[in-house]
């Protein structure tokens, strides 16, 4: 009886630490892949934001005309979200009566 109560509780630690290790494994993934996506958006936004636009990048008053055009879009873009979730917060999300007939 005790050898299988000590097996039980070696097993449970085993997993403990198991588990442990994953989480940490998986919050470095996590981080990974946020790194990721934010490399991926912002060579997207930058790209798209300054397709068309004359700028020479090897003076810097060609680098700060292209910070002010793509901070002013991401200025743009977050007043855009901010007014798109305040209208849908303010919608009546509630089950709309139909008129049954009755």
């Amino acid at each position: 009886m005790e050898f299988g109560v000590t097996l039980f509780v070696i097993a449970g630690a085993i997993i403990a630490i198991w588990v442990i290790i994953e989480v940490k494994r998986l919050k470095h993934k996590l981080f990974a892949i946020f790194l990721i996506g934010l490399i991926l958006f912002l060579y997207a936004s930058v790209t798209f934001t300054l397709k068309g636009h004359e700028i020479d990048y090897s003076s810097t008053s060609g680098i700060m005309e292209a910070n002010k055009i793509y901070f002013s879009w991401l200025g743009s873009a977050f007043t855009n979200l901010k007014s798109i979730t305040t209208n849908a917060v303010k919608m009546d999300w509630g089950a709309n009566e139909t008129a049954s007939g009755t």
